[in-house]
C-alpha cells in the first residue's frame, strides 16, 4: 500500500498533535502520575497503528489519566494492597499503557511481561510467564484476549486475586476503592531483562529514577524541541521500549506513534513509512532494526518516503555495527536521511535505561583500535586509536587490516557523554578507576540506578555497592569524556536486541543424555558477518564421528525447544573448559581461549 492510499484510509480518527500549547517541563516531577497529569493538561498522546499504517486508535494524555484513575480506584477496592505486584502482558495496544499508569494510581507495582516470541514454542512461553509471576510474587495476572489460555495455564495453582483479560478485569463488579498515590522514592515497576527466563531478576525502579532518566533523556539526551515526534516498535516488555518510548514521552510531553514489535517484524518499512507520513523526528532501534529496513526497501517506496524531518536516529540495545549503520545511510539518503541523525547511546535496564548519549548532530563517530588490546590478547591503553567520522568511512566492514603491519583494527563507536546525573568509573579488575583511553569495566552512579534486583539482595549485592556504585558488567574505556563500549565482560549473551543467560541455555543443553554439569558453556563468539552468533562449547567424550553429529545436533534441537535461541554447537575436549579458583566455569576465559585457538572444536 503507498503512502498515499494509507493517507486516504484515515476518515475518522486524527493523530494526536505533534506540538501543544502547553509549556514543556523535562521530567521535573515527583512521580510518574504527576507527569501524567501534567502531560494531560495538554493535547497530546499516545496513537497505535495497524501493520498496513492505520491509526486504529488515539488518546490523549488526559484520557489516559481518567482511563488509569478507573483502573487504579478498581485496584484498590479489590483490596490490593500498596507494593502488590501486577503482572501485565505487554502486547503494543492501549491497553497495557492504561493498566501501567493504572497500577501507579494504587501504588501497585506493575511487571511487563512479554509476548510469545522466542521462547521455544507454547510450553517454553507459559514456563516464562510462570517463573517472572513466581520470581516478583505477583498477586495477578492481567493480557490481552489472544493471550488469555497462556495466561491462565501459567498462573494456575499460584493463588492470584485475579487472572484474565484486560477487558474483564474493567468489567468487573466491585466498588471503588480509594486512590492510594506513591511517594517519590517508593517503586514504579519492575523491569525483567529481555531473555532471563531460568533465573529471572526483577529490577527494581523507583518513580525517582524514573523521572531522573525521562528528564535526562529528554533535556540532555536528545535535547527536545516543540516540533518532536517519537515513532516506536520496540516492545512495552523491553526497557528500551518502555522507558525510552512510552514513560519518557508522557514525561516531557511528548506524542508517540506506536506499530507493534510484530507488525514491524512482517512489515519493517511501515516504521520508515511512519516517520515520513508523521514527520517523525526521533525513534530508536537496535542495529538489526535499520540493517532490516536496508535490506527490504524497494526502489518504489524509497522514492515515496521524505525522512528529512528526521532528527534523531537512536542506536542501543545491542553492540553498535558501523558497517550496518553506514549502509543505512547511504541507501536512504535519496529520502532525505542525514547520516549526522545518527545518535549512538550506551544504557541498561539496571540504570532504568540511558546512561550516556552522543552529541546530536554529529553522527556517528568512530576509534580504529587494534583488536589485540580489545581481546585481551595485548595489555595496555588505546594507544593505536584512530578517530574518525563515520560518515567520511568507507562502512564496508567493522573489522581491516592495515595492511602495512597485519594488524587487525575495529571499529569501537562514541557512546557520547553520561547524563548530568551519572558518575562514570573505568575500573581495573582491582576495582581501582583507570586513566584516560585505559579499558576497564564500567561502573555508574546517579539517582536513576535501581535500587534492588527484587527480592535477591545476593545477586544486588554482587554488582551494587553500598555507596552506589554500580558494576555494569561491560567493557570499555573513556576518551575525553566519551564513552567507548567495547563488550561486554559480563556473561549476558545479546543477539538482535534480546538478552539471553547463559545459564538458561546451559540447562536446556543439560537436558541432552550425556551431557554433564559441568561440560558446557554457553557465549557469544564472532561470526562471519562480523555480529555475534550464540554458540555452546560442550565437552565430548564420543569418538565416533556420525554419534558425534547426532549428539551435537540434539543439544541443537533441545537448546531451541526449551530457549528459543538457535545456537551454533561446538564440541570440544574433555577437561578444557577453564575454570575459576573456586571451581566455578569461566565463560569469558572460554571464549577467549577458544577464539586464541588454545581450545580447538573437534570434528564431526
Amino acid at each position: 500500500m503507498s503512502l498515499t492510499a494509507v493517507k486516504n484510509t484515515f476518515d475518522t480518527i486524527e493523530p494526536t498533535p505533534t506540538q501543544d500549547r502547553l509549556p514543556r517541563r523535562f521530567g521535573d516531577f515527583p512521580t510518574l502520575i504527576d507527569a501524567l497529569e501534567y502531560a494531560a493538561q495538554g493535547e497530546r498522546g499516545v496513537n497505535f497503528y495497524s501493520a498496513r499504517g492505520v491509526l486504529e486508535v488515539s488518546a490523549s494524555y488526559a484520557t489516559l489519566r481518567s482511563r488509569a484513575e478507573r483502573v487504579g480506584r478498581k485496584l484498590a477496592g479489590m483490596g490490593f494492597d500498596r507494593g502488590d505486584r501486577v503482572a501485565l502482558i505487554a502486547g503494543t495496544h492501549l491497553d497495557f499503557v492504561v493498566f501501567f499508569l493504572g497500577c501507579q494510581y494504587a501504588s501497585v507495582l506493575p511487571v511487563p511481561l512479554p509476548l510469545p516470541t522466542s521462547f521455544g514454542g507454547r510450553d517454553g512461553y507459559v514456563s516464562q510467564l510462570r517463573l517472572q509471576v513466581e520470581s516478583c510474587r505477583a498477586t495477578a495476572m492481567i493480557g490481552p484476549d489472544s493471550m488469555v489460555e497462556f495466561g491462565e495455564e501459567a498462573g494456575e495453582g499460584l493463588g492470584l486475586k485475579f487472572a484474565g483479560t484486560f477487558a474483564e478485569f474493567e468489567a468487573l463488579d466491585c466498588p471503588d476503592g480509594t486512590l492510594v498515590r506513591p511517594a517519590t522514592d517508593s517503586l514504579a515497576y519492575l523491569q525483567y531483562s529481555s531473555g532471563s527466563t531460568r533465573f529471572p531478576h526483577g529490577i527494581a525502579i523507583t518513580h525517582k529514577a524514573l523521572m531522573a532518566n525521562c528528564g535526562g533523556q529528554g533535556r540532555d539526551g536528545v535535547q527536545l524541541v516543540d516540533t518532536d515526534r517519537c515513532i516506536s516498535w520496540l516492545p512495552f516488555y523491553h526497557d528500551m521500549g518502555l522507558v525510552g518510548t512510552l514513560l519518557t514521552p508522557i514525561a516531557n510531553q511528548v506524542s508517540v506513534d506506536f506499530l507493534a514489535t510484530e507488525d514491524f517484524a512482517r512489515r519493517p518499512m511501515q516504521w520508515l513509512s511512519l516517520m515520513s507520513r508523521n514527520r517523525g523526528t526521533i525513534t530508536y532501534s537496535p542495529t538489526f532494526g535499520y540493517d532490516i529496513c536496508a535490506r527490504r526497501v524497494s526502489a518504489s517506496l524509497l522514492k515515496e518516503l521524505d525522512l528529512s524531518a528526521w532528527r534523531v536516529a537512536g542506536i542501543g540495545g545491542d553492540m553498535i555495527r558501523p558497517d550496518v549503520i553506514n549502509n543505512f545511510a547511504k541507501t536512504f539518503a535519496e529520502a532525505g536521511f542525514k547520516p549526522t541523525t545518527f545518535v549512538p547511546s550506551y544504557g541498561l535496564a539496571e540504570c532504568t535505561l540511558a546512561v550516556s548519549f552522543a552529541p546530536i548532530g554529529r553522527g556517528m563517530e568512530v576509534d580504529l583500535v587494534d583488536e589485540r588490546i580489545l581481546s585481551g590478547e595485548m595489555m595496555g591503553r588505546v594507544e593505536q586509536a584512530v578517530p574518525q567520522s563515520a560518515d567520511l568511512a568507507d562502512g564496508d566492514v567493522m573489522l581491516k587490516t592495515a595492511s602495512d603491519e597485519g594488524v587487525r583494527l575495529r571499529e569501537v563507536v562514541n557512546c557520547g557523554v553520561p547524563l548530568p546525573e551519572y558518575e562514570l568509573e573505568i575500573r581495573d579488575e582491582d576495582g581501582v578507576s583507570v586513566a584516560d583511553r585505559e579499558i576497564g569495566r564500567i561502573f555508574v552512579r546517579g539517582a536513576s540506578v535501581m535500587s534492588e534486583y527484587f527480592n535477591d539482595p545476593e545477586t544486588t549485592a554482587a554488582v551494587l555497592s553500598s555507596d552506589g556504585w554500580l558494576d555494569t558488567g561491560d567493557m570499555g574505556y573513556l576518551s575525553a569524556g566519551s564513552l567507548f563500549v567495547i563488550g561486554r565482560a559480563k556473561d549476558m549473551i545479546i543477539i538482535n536486541g534480546r538478552n539471553h543467560w547463559p545459564q538458561d541455555i546451559e540447562w536446556a543443553a543439560e537436558q541432552v543424555d550425556g551431557v554433564r554439569s559441568g561440560d558446557i558453556a554457553a557465549l557469544s563468539l564472532p561470526s562471519r558477518d562480523h555480529g555475534e552468533v550464540p554458540t555452546v562449547l560442550v565437552q565430548c567424550r564420543v569418538r565416533d564421528m556420525a554419534e558425534r553429529q547426532a549428539f551435537a545436533d540434539a543439544i541443537k534441537r533441545q537448546v531451541m525447544a526449551i530457549t528459543g535461541v538457535q545456537c551454533r554447537i561446538e564440541l570440544v575436549a574433555p577437561r578444557s573448559l577453564p575454570r575459576t579458583s573456586s571451581g566455578k566455569l569461566s565463560r569469558s576465559k572460554a571464549r577467549q581461549q577458544f577464539l586464541s585457538g588454545k581450545i580447538t572444536a573437534l570434528d564431526y
